[in-house]
């Protein structure tokens, strides 16, 4: 006997140091992880999956997320036009010396607009406007044509902006070229050295100038976001001390990643401390044990940790939903612990802790299995964060799972000192009661009557698949970014055009086949007024040729005639001479390559995406379109579908359009994780005995198949009534409602589960189990429930449609249980 206890302390303590030794290996891998750059991902496009059936327009997306992500936008706004710009120079100071950012722009520095022209003047002679082009093509180049042409040019006034010298172009074609570029598309204009924007409001007239920021590492980083939030609450106290009547509004990826990461991390503390405390308080208020709280916790501890541990494994980042739903996922994980307990404090002084194991193992395999078969599901739809939400809930429960099946034991080998005998004997009466109204053959009853009640709701619902049920911008954020788009005047759409080609060449030629079609549209109801395309900084080598064609055939025709005509105009014979003679020799083509190295085409070279695919050697490039709405926008599409290797792309559209489809499809995915619950609980009860009477009876097959049907009904109606409360209330339906249901399903099957399984043990206290269905529902929904109260209107869908479902499925759990079960009375 002592060698067999020898062996079973040692056994126990075996047990105890591995599972310490995992939580130490786990701990300090997070720990590890978070000491280092934040694995925080707050970048809300990580959320969004790849929607678009050509990787190169989710490349497309890509691009024009990061050439934004790293600006920062600030506009100093007054209605004294000498305050708003010396405010503006004062912050511009203030942040360029705070050491926040990369790069500060307010003033700018000197630039020679001659550089622009310089890098096109080798070009000149295939550089021809629409306008020049058509002029030459119907006038035949006549002398009077040309001498009219070279006299408006020499006699017209002065000429701002991009000039060209009129021995270089003594006919200003390059200069209307140059005048075409898409170089100013906004309302500002440079005064002082400044951007300024003036506007007229009903409080007078107001002048805003823009400071343009660039970020010294990713936006998504927190430490990036607390230097620049700490920077520009300086500078903003400072220039309100100075400037009392100067408004300051701001725009960036920073700022909305910082929004949400401050209010995912508000939301995790509130929902993971009120869950605590709810579930040790509820806890404490039935076992009355300090002890078995503790160790619950611990159970729920480790399976956070480890579910914490194995997501950044598996993804290497943490994203805030994620860390929001893990902070609700206490109160499942808690449940299992709880069911033990359960079998414990019931047991009594004949407490053994392996064989109070082995009694709660079939529950809580068959509540494991239900519940990895609803996050599974999760992971099929092809959102990141729904499939790290899946990853972290499925690793934390079956960790909580495997604690309480052999850490517990190890932990628990002693008998209860007490036990809440009357606790569990009202909960039996309560449930003996609950069975007599709703189980048996009323349950078929009920079921007609809560279906009937629910055919009206179903017939009352509505969906929508907004994106914004995702993304929750703070509003104030909002506001001033719409601010600045205001004053700036430039509309930064998300939608826009993709052109892929085989070569470079291949690109430009349709970028000018899409540019022509949307200058078109301009004189149409669809107009959408400007846009930015490389094929305006570059033509194609097929459209420089055909203007150096047309000038060959047109105009260098008869060099004496022409060499006459700028000689008549009072040109100097040499310079008549060498432009001629530049024009006579071999001609280079400009290449997208020679405008991407030229400094000044920074702020456009987003719009070049290159070479896309190594393999096929395909090149892509991007045209956006400025004052896309939804009266022209199925005209873009349509343009896009009538041009080969072009495609509108808009991402907020797409990823609704994706929503809707997989909210239609998770009605399927429901439908067959159904019919497994039904068939696994159906072969679970085929093959056992019920202890009914004579305990060496069997029950017949068809009353043991009617179990598992019995088992599975309350979830069954526990989504039909959940769907049918939604209609009835007018709430539309989203994705996120639909999975929800999955895990209703997952989790709302354990508490029929967990009573026919305690009707099963011979030596249950039916009472007990009853209480530890009500402890774990109520600890499920204070920590589901509690998304409800989230800000994410994605997690807020999650947890209401959570919360109601689970409270509807512990309600009909006693429809599970056999009609003829022992009760304590």
């Amino acid at each position: 006997m002592d060698l067999l206890q020898h062996r079973s302390a040692k056994k126990t303590w075996g047990m105890r140091a591995a599972w310490l030794l995992l939580a130490l290996v786990a701990s300090l891998y997070c720990g590890w992880r978070f000491a280092g750059p934040s694995p925080l991902q707050t970048n809300l496009l990580a959320l969004l999956p790849a929607t678009e059936a050509d990787p190169v327009a989710e490349k497309a997306v890509d691009t024009l997320a990061s050439a934004l992500g790293d600006r920062t936008v600030f506009l100093v706004t007054s209605q004294d036009d000498a305050h708003a710009k010396a405010a503006a120079k004062q912050l511009g100071a203030s942040l360029r010396k705070s050491g926040a950012f990369a790069s500060v722009t307010a003033e700018l520095p000197p630039f020679d607009l001659s550089q622009i022209a310089a890098l096109y003047m080798p070009y000149r002679f295939g550089l021809l406007t629409p306008a020049d082009r058509a002029a030459i093509a119907d006038s035949k180049a006549s002398d009077s044509a040309l001498h009219d042409a070279l006299a408006q040019r020499i006699y017209s006034p002065l000429r701002g902006g991009l000039t060209t010298s009129l021995s270089d172009d003594p006919f200003g074609w390059l200069e209307h070229w140059l005048g075409n570029l898409p170089l100013a598309t906004s309302n500002l204009e440079l005064e002082d050295g400044l951007l300024v924007s003036h506007q007229d409001g009903h409080q007078g007239n107001a002048t805003s100038v823009l400071i343009v920021a660039t970020l010294p590492g990713s936006a998504y980083e927190t430490k990036t976001q607390r230097a620049v939030l700490a920077a520009l609450a300086q500078g903003e106290s400072a220039l309100k001390q100075a400037f009392p009547d100067v408004s300051v509004a701001r725009t960036g990826a920073v700022f909305y990643a910082e929004s949400a990461r401050s209010a995912s991390e508000r939301e995790v503390h509130l929902i993971g401390v009120a869950s605590l405390v709810g579930i040790a308080l509820l806890m404490m208020w039935v076992f009355r044990s300090p002890r078995l709280l503790l160790l619950g916790f611990v159970s729920t501890a480790l399976g956070i940790v480890c579910a914490l541990a194995v997501t950044l494994l598996v993804f290497g980042k943490l994203h805030l939903l994620t860390l929001v739903f893990g902070a609700s996922l206490i109160g499942e994980a808690v449940d299992y612990s709880i069911q033990y307990f359960v079998v414990y404090l019931g047991a009594g002084r004949d407490w053994d802790a392996r064989r109070g194991a082995r009694a709660v193992r079939p529950a809580l395999t068959v509540a494991l299995a239900t519940s990895l078969l609803g996050y599974a599901i999760l992971t099929w739809v092809p959102f990141p964060a729904l499939k790290q939400i899946a990853c972290f809930a499925m690793a934390g429960i079956v960790t909580a799972f495997a604690s309480v099946m052999w850490l517990l034991p190890a932990l628990l080998p002693h008998a209860p000192r007490r036990s809440p005998r009357r606790l569990f004997e009202r909960a039996a009466r309560l449930l003996s009661a609950w069975h007599r109204a709703i189980g048996g053959k009323r349950a078929w009853f009920v079921a007609a009557l809560l279906l009937i009640a629910a055919i009206p709701g179903w017939l009352r619902l509505t969906s929508d698949d907004d994106i914004h049920l995702l993304i929750q911008r703070d509003p104030s954020l909002v506001a001033q970014e719409d601010k600045v788009r205001e004053a700036v005047g430039v509309d930064n759409s998300a939608q826009f055009f993709v052109v892929r080609g085989e070569t470079p060449e291949v690109v430009l030629q349709r970028a000018e086949a899409l540019g022509a079609k949307l200058d078109a549209l301009n004189g149409t109801p669809n107009k959408v007024g400007g846009y930015q395309s490389t094929a305006q900084f570059v033509p194609s080598a097929k459209q420089q040729n055909e203007d150096r064609a047309l000038l060959a055939h047109h105009v260098f025709n008869d060099s004496a005639a022409l060499r006459s005509t700028l000689l008549q105009a009072g040109f100097k014979d040499e310079v008549a001479d060498a432009w001629l003679a530049a024009q006579a020799k071999p001609q280079p083509l400009l290449t997208v390559d020679q405008w991407l190295a030229a400094p000044w085409s920074q702020p456009y070279r987003h719009l070049w995406l290159g070479q896309v695919d190594a393999a096929t050697k395909a090149y892509a490039a991007v045209v956006i379109p400025q004052g896309v709405t939804p009266r022209n926008e199925p005209a873009l599409i349509a343009t896009a579908r009538a041009l080969p290797g072009v495609i509108f792309v808009d991402k907020a559209a797409s990823v609704s359009k994706l929503f809707g489809a997989y909210r239609v499809d998770s009605g399927w995915w429901l439908g067959g994780a159904l019919t497994l619950v039904l068939a696994l609980l159906i072969a679970r009860y085929a093959a056992q005995q019920a202890p009914l009477g004579d305990a060496a009876k069997k029950e017949p097959l068809q009353y043991r198949v009617r179990g598992g049907i019995a088992v599975t009904l309350p979830v069954l109606l526990a989504v039909g009534v959940t769907l049918a409360v939604f209609g009835y209330a007018r709430v539309p339906l989203n994705l996120f409602n639909w999975l929800a249901l999955m895990l209703v399903l997952g989790v709302g099957a354990n508490y029929a589960v967990f009573l026919r399984e305690g009707c099963l043990r011979a030596d249950a206290d039916l009472g007990a189990v009853w209480t530890g269905v009500l402890l774990s529902a109520a600890t499920t929904l204070l920590s589901f429930g509690m998304l409800g109260m989230s800000a994410m209107p994605a997690l807020k869908s999650f947890g209401a449609t959570l919360a109601l479902g689970i409270a509807v499925s512990v309600l009909l759990a006693p429809i599970g249980m056999p009609s003829k079960s022992r009760r304590v009375a």
